[in-house]
């Protein structure tokens, strides 16, 4: 199995839910329904940006 070398940054809820203007609430959703992977640092989430453009790309469509 080949390992990048490339490190993905780490983003907030908070941050996660600027980026996708949605509320924090809606990204606690999603990672609670398993929809959006996660780390769990202490009482607080940390999302790898990589999963986050995962995410947005598996769920996008072309308008029209």
């Amino acid at each position: 199995m080949a390992q990048s070398n490339a490190r993905s940054r780490l983003l907030t809820v908070a941050e996660v839910a600027s980026l996708m203007r949605v509320s924090t609430m809606t990204v606690y959703r999603l990672i609670k329904a398993g929809d959006l992977a996660a780390i769990r640092v202490g009482k607080s989430y940390r999302i790898k940006e990589d999963d986050v453009d995962a995410f947005i790309a598996a769920r996008y469509t072309e308008a029209g």
